[in-house]
């Protein structure tokens, strides 16, 4: 068989060149194609030139350092103390040298490593952003529960509670300022002679006035008093009045100022006294009377004074030296206020003697329902109160209404501390003008130094 292309046999019969295909026929595989420089058509030669200069040589570069090529240098710690370096590097509490060393050492100890994964891990379960200002109530709270799991064989009263709780925020307050902080620049403001008056002193000057004025209740106990009796040796009906602004002015002259910042655990040794001896009395101490000066208190009432002066006087401490401070918790408040309006008549009554306020309007008996103004008190330790107008004995009625006050917890009591003016004092009002006034006027001349 021959293919499409054989022109005979492929052995036999006479063979032609390598592009020949026989006689008379065209060859079966083209010639090879001449070269383009043996062409007629090439391009000429470009013009003879100058030699290209040979190129220059450049300085061989240095080898570049490769990281895994430096040598690691020894960490100046053994194993073992970087080792027990790993919680307080997972802390963020170790210095600049150890964490760098720490570090270094874990990119070379894979044990190491692994534990410090762990512990930085754990570390982000324990730690949450939060404020660092403790929750004033948090004491409050703590207490409670513990002492509902297991209540105190001798509880605290409940009348003595808010000076225990007030006394307790001034400690730590006075805990977490510095030394040079005692010396800070505070004004004892108070309202007297139908004015706002001041007095300048500073911290350690705030808490020898506390430590001067609860005095009088350690001495009404029998507990040490450091301030002492009053210098008069007169009988006590001719004494002059020798309450706490008297009492702290003669503490003031004996106390050295070198000696004033020493005395927050004297304040706090008095007040745990004064505590843990009304919590052991029992119920007959609290109405024991407790001298004021030119007027006497119950020591129940008197220990309630006694707290909300600390938490006023705890405020000006924390003006003073930049440090927030939250009002009494609800029912330490409401219990202040109502000591407030409690004493409102009888503090009308002796303005009325000293001329500072108009004549009662009726002539009420003992016990007989007269005029009366309503105190609707707003926010936390609110209520509402009915003040006697017309002398201490009426009866507070609400069919004698003649006027009402509507103010906020906290403005009313600034108001009674005398660092508020009644004409400063944002109130609701309505009714008697005359009688509000009176009143407004009455509760800022509660206050004292």
């Amino acid at each position: 068989m021959t293919g499409p292309l054989d022109g005979g046999d492929l052995d036999g019969g006479d063979r032609g060149g390598a592009g020949d295909g026989g006689a008379g026929r065209p060859p079966r595989v083209p010639g090879p194609r001449p070269a383009a420089d043996d062409s007629a058509h090439r391009a000429p030669d470009p013009p003879p030139g100058p030699p290209p200069e040979p190129p220059r040589k450049q300085p061989p570069e240095p080898p570049r350092e490769q990281p895994w090529e430096r040598p690691r240098e020894a960490s100046p710690l053994p194993h073992a103390t970087l080792r027990s370096l790993l919680g307080a590097w997972a802390l963020a509490a170790c210095s600049a040298e150890e964490t760098a060393a720490v570090e270094a050492h874990l990119t070379e100890c894979a044990p190491c490593a692994d534990e410090a994964l762990r512990l930085r891990d754990a570390v982000g379960l324990l730690h949450h952003e939060r404020d660092l200002d403790l929750d004033p109530l948090l004491r409050s709270r703590v207490l409670e529960n513990c002492l509902g799991r297991r209540p105190a064989r001798i509880p605290v009263p409940g009348w003595a509670a808010p000076y225990d709780a007030e006394t307790a925020r001034l400690d730590a307050l006075l805990r977490d300022i510095g030394r040079s902080e005692w010396r800070a620049p505070v004004r004892l403001r108070w309202f007297a002679g139908g004015r706002q008056v001041d007095r300048p002193t500073n911290v350690a000057g705030v808490i020898s006035h506390l430590l001067a004025a609860d005095g009088l209740v350690a001495a009404a106990l029998g507990l040490d008093d450091p301030v002492g009796p009053p210098p008069d040796a007169r009988s006590p009906g001719t004494r002059p009045p020798y309450g706490p602004t008297e009492r702290t002015e003669a503490f003031w002259r004996v106390l050295e100022d070198e000696d004033r910042g020493c005395l927050r655990d004297p304040w706090r040794d008095q007040a745990h006294a004064l505590v843990r001896t009304v919590s052991f009395a029992g119920r007959g101490v609290a109405d024991l009377s407790v001298p004021y000066g030119s007027f006497s208190l119950p020591l129940r009432d008197a220990l309630l004074d006694r707290a909300f002066e600390c938490w006023v006087h705890a405020e000006d401490i924390a003006s003073a030296v930049h440090y927030p401070y939250d009002p009494p918790s609800g029912a330490h408040l409401h219990d202040m206020i109502d000591l407030a309006v409690r004493l409102l008549p009888a503090t009308l009554a002796g303005r009325r003697r000293a001329g500072l306020a108009g004549p009662a309007r009726t002539l009420v008996e003992a016990g007989a329902p007269g005029r009366s103004l309503r105190l609707e008190v707003e926010g936390a330790g609110g209520g509402h109160w009915y003040v006697a107008l017309d002398s201490p004995a009426a009866r507070a009625c609400p069919d004698r209404e003649v006027a009402l006050v509507a103010l906020d917890g906290v403005e009313f009591c600034q108001l009674v501390a005398g660092h508020v003016t009644p004409e400063e004092a944002a109130v609701g009002q309505a009714g008697d003008r005359e009688a509000i006034r009176e009143v407004l006027y009455a509760a800022a001349s509660l206050s004292r130094m």
